[in-house]
């Protein structure tokens, strides 16, 4: 599966554009997207795979994809797992459901530590070509 974003200009964080089909692969995109700019697999000392399943619930779909992205964040911290496998089962605007699959953070070169998603310049657009986000990656 081909990702798709972008890394996009900003002077002290990290900017992303992210596009998606269908809301459903926007966020599954977005969410491996994360872990695709911030590591880089270099053993397979554990190849063991824990599943994580999410569950979001937001006023608004701006509201769920910061969220959706914090919570991958705080997990992969907490639990200190890389996700590689992100399978979105139910979305709309304002919930989601999906199953997060990961592996050992020491199994990755971890390149930089992204701390956060932002609200600021976030844009998230859906147009005859699919669905575009924006958003800036506190780092």
């Amino acid at each position: 599966m081909t990702i798709k974003y972008e890394i996009i200009d900003h002077t002290a964080d990290i900017g992303l554009k992210i596009i998606g089909s269908d809301l459903k692969e926007l966020f599954e995109n977005s969410g491996l997207s994360l872990f695709q700019i911030s590591s880089r697999k270099q053993f397979t000392k554990d190849k063991k795979h824990i599943s994580v399943v999410i569950k979001q619930k937001s006023e608004n779909i701006e509201e769920l994809f910061i969220n959706w992205l914090n919570e991958l964040l705080s997990l992969s911290a907490a639990r200190e797992l890389i996700f590689h496998h992100i399978k979105v089962n139910k979305i709309n605007e304002t919930g989601l459901e999906a199953i997060c699959q990961g592996s050992s953070i020491n199994n990755y070169k971890v390149n930089i530590e992204i701390k956060a998603a932002t609200y600021h310049n976030l844009s998230i657009k859906n147009n005859e070509k699919g669905w575009e986000a924006r958003v800036i990656l506190d780092v």
